[in-house]
């Protein structure tokens, strides 16, 4: 049995890594006493005994936790913002090549890609990798999510009585110092940060994340999605959708509860968008995270996921 400890469990993210790993019969769940929940020896302890420990934490609990862990042979898998953009951690997005592969594999220290940095990057990684947008150039990002992502506090707002203009789409972060563009600007090796609109929207979860540029290669729409295609190849996770004919409209919470993305190529040959689609909550938090343990541990990375 793989012994897993989760600090943090009482959160969004931690609740639903609980609810899925609760499910695994090779998953041993190590809880600590409540009362105990907020003491950093009594945690450690925890880390400690466990194989994995999953830290569903602010950034500042985080980061003195992995501090009184040093030396700790336990894999750690951090889904905060602090360590995203540390080199001595393991970016847990295998999909972006060999090299994070391999990372995930080797490294006991992992940080989980926010939920609109995984869109984003996605997005954006092939288009620069196929000089089909400038690096330099500032990008705009606009990104469609459910109420969960803004965790507790955002889920009561949205379920519990509340003013009418909850009720509609609203745009948030409008001071473009959102937390996850660093992540963005460096793992979609963008030379400035983007201009980034995040939008939440009155439905639980599910998340849509479009990028628009020029067409100046004056490629196919075809040629785009093979450029992707082959930039995502056997990865099973990222799924290109390659059909000519183009959708009439894109949800954005058409696959939650799933754990796979999926990359649409839309517009014609002068002006092109991608989007990505997924669960925030999926492959945008816990299921990121469960597929980073299933490959640190040697496991198929689809173990206990949905697609």
């Amino acid at each position: 049995m793989i012994k897993v400890f989760i600090d943090g469990s009482q959160g969004t993210t931690g609740l639903r890594l609980k609810d899925r790993l609760t499910e695994r019969r090779d998953i041993e769940l190590l809880a600590i006493d409540e009362e105990k929940r907020k003491s950093i020896d009594a945690r450690l302890e925890m880390v400690n005994k466990a194989d994995v420990a999953f830290l569903c934490l602010p950034d500042a609990a985080s980061r003195e936790l992995v501090e009184a862990a040093k030396g700790c042979s336990t894999k750690l898998i951090d889904t905060s913002t602090a360590f995203r953009c540390d080199d001595q951690w393991a970016y847990g997005f295998p999909e972006l090549g060999e090299r994070f592969l391999a990372n995930i594999r080797t490294n006991t220290r992992i940080s989980v890609p926010g939920c609109h940095a995984s869109g984003s990057i996605a997005v954006l990684a092939p288009l620069v990798d196929a000089g089909l947008i400038d690096a330099a150039a500032c990008q705009t990002i606009t990104s469609l999510t459910g109420y969960s992502g803004g965790g507790k506090k955002m889920i009561a707002e949205y379920e519990n009585p509340h003013d009418p203009e909850v009720d509609a789409p609203r745009i948030y972060a409008l001071g473009q110092t959102h937390k996850h563009l660093p992540e963005i600007k460096k793992y979609a090796k963008l030379a400035t940060l983007p201009i980034f609109l995040p939008i939440v929207a009155p439905y639980y979860s599910g998340m849509l994340v479009t990028v628009g540029f020029e067409n100046k290669k004056g490629l196919s729409l075809a040629a785009i999605r093979k450029r992707y295609q082959e930039y995502f190849v056997n990865t099973g996770f990222i799924q290109v959708i390659m059909d000519e004919e183009q959708p009439k409209m894109l949800g954005s919470n058409t696959l939650s509860g799933l754990d796979v993305m999926r990359i649409y190529v839309c517009g014609n040959e002068e002006r092109v968008t991608v989007s990505a689609q997924f669960d925030n909550l999926g492959k945008g938090a816990s299921g990121a995270a469960i597929e980073s343990m299933n490959i640190a541990l040697g496991l198929d990375p689809k173990t206990g996921l949905s697609f």
